[in-house]
């Protein structure tokens, strides 16, 4: 092993975690750094297919990774916003429970938040308060995160690659990782295509592929990745006045998935969504693109019977929801009765999630890394991975590259 100054580190996706990973490093003078993104540009997928929020840390469990390096990272995507002059709107976010059921579950985010050390957060019980935040929002009570932002993620990355090459690191594009082998004096050699790399260490930030890179080292196989699509509606820009914020729904702690809601993004367009659909290929992005390799390794993990016997009642939901626009609109519309079917003007281009999958069945809800030898390997980062990207790339050098 070369000395530390001079060693040589790649890492796997370019998306804006693997971006912050190799700026944070170069920052701390940690050697030379190579970043490899098969995709012709960087945020080609998780990142650049996201809601833009920044998100407060409301929803995850008191001291979880997922916690913790939320509260850390938005303060950092705040002030790096700030540096580089671009959008960071605090628009906020209001969680409301529509009916009495929904309560217990309030006051259980209520109390995360809390302990989580959201900044400013106000449980509202009176409806003239919650109509001075949200005049057309239904609800008996909600809590108000008055710091949730929006951003535009792919600026953000597209800013911290800039600072990457500045700092004299390399992004190469179009350069997909299709082999990765230890050799006997401790480094990694890595092949894109017709060329070969040899590095001291290897960091794997491959999002939707990163149980395959993770193969390509001998990883175990589990967590296996199942992608969810997450399809959005636009709002009609004639009822853009519906919404002022955020309005999302109180989430089923029995899914890793909120429910439908809405987001005025950064630049004031208003959308209406997620749902969550099992894609029928990695970077499925619509029922059109299937990848029959894809989806019979997910008929055949271990996971997939136990997984379908808890969840098939929420799959059958959501794709209903997806296929019949009627369905879709009556989830939206219990928090906006004063919604039209017709203000739902068309399906924006769609996000999916990777997210990770055991063979018991149970899809992964914090952080997760694993190390093999001197590669390290992020096997789950889903949201808040993008608002948590600089505190993620924090932990992964304190921790894991010592």
């Amino acid at each position: 092993m070369v000395g530390e100054l001079s060693e040589r580190i790649g890492i796997i996706g370019g998306g804006i975690v693997g971006i912050a990973l190799a700026r944070a490093l170069l920052e701390g003078g940690r050697g030379d750094v190579t970043v490899f993104e098969k995709e012709e540009r960087v945020a080609a997928h998780q990142t650049g297919h996201n809601s833009g929020v920044v998100h407060a840390g409301l929803y995850y469990k008191p001291g979880s990774l997922k916690a913790e390096l939320c509260v850390v990272g938005r303060k950092q995507i705040e002030e790096f916003c700030a540096e580089k002059k671009l959008p960071y709107r605090e628009v906020g976010k209001l969680v409301v429970a529509v009916d009495d059921s929904e309560l217990d579950a309030l006051a259980d985010i209520e109390r995360r938040s809390i302990a989580n050390g959201v900044p400013d957060l106000r449980r509202i019980d009176d409806q003239s308060e919650l109509h001075a935040i949200e005049p057309h929002v239904h609800g008996v009570a909600a809590v108000h995160s008055p710091h949730t932002a929006v951003v535009d993620y792919s600026a953000i990355t597209e800013a911290m690659a800039a600072d990457v090459r500045s700092l004299g690191g390399t992004i190469l594009l179009g350069s997909e990782v299709t082999a990765m082998r230890q050799e006997r004096n401790g480094t990694v050699r890595v092949k894109t295509g017709a060329s070969e790399h040899v590095f001291d260490r290897i960091i794997s930030c491959a999002g939707l592929q990163s149980d395959v890179v993770a193969a390509l080292i001998g990883a175990s196989p589990s967590p296996k990745i199942l992608p969810f699509r997450g399809e959005y509606w636009s709002l009609a820009a004639k009822r853009n006045d519906l919404v002022r914020g955020m309005i999302y729904p109180v989430p089923d702690p029995r899914f890793p998935f909120l429910g439908v809601h809405f987001t005025r993004g950064v630049y004031d367009d208003i959308h209406v969504g997620p749902n969550a659909v099992p894609a029928l290929a990695r970077e499925g992005y619509n029922w059109l693109t299937v990848s029959p390799r894809d989806t019979w390794k997910s008929l055949r993990w271990p996971g997939a019977v136990p997984l379908a016997k808890q969840h098939w009642r929420m799959g059958v939901d959501e794709i209903s929801g997806s296929l019949i626009k009627p369905l879709y609109f009556n989830k939206a519309r219990r928090f906006i009765p004063e919604l039209r079917m017709s203000d739902l003007t068309a399906k924006t281009a769609a996000g999916v999630r990777a997210q990770a999958w055991g063979r018991d069945g149970s899809l992964l809800d914090d952080f997760a890394v694993d190390q093999v030898g001197p590669v390290t390997l992020l096997r789950n980062a889903p949201s808040p991975a993008a608002t948590s990207s600089m505190a993620i790339a924090d932990y992964v050098i304190e921790h894991y590259l010592p």
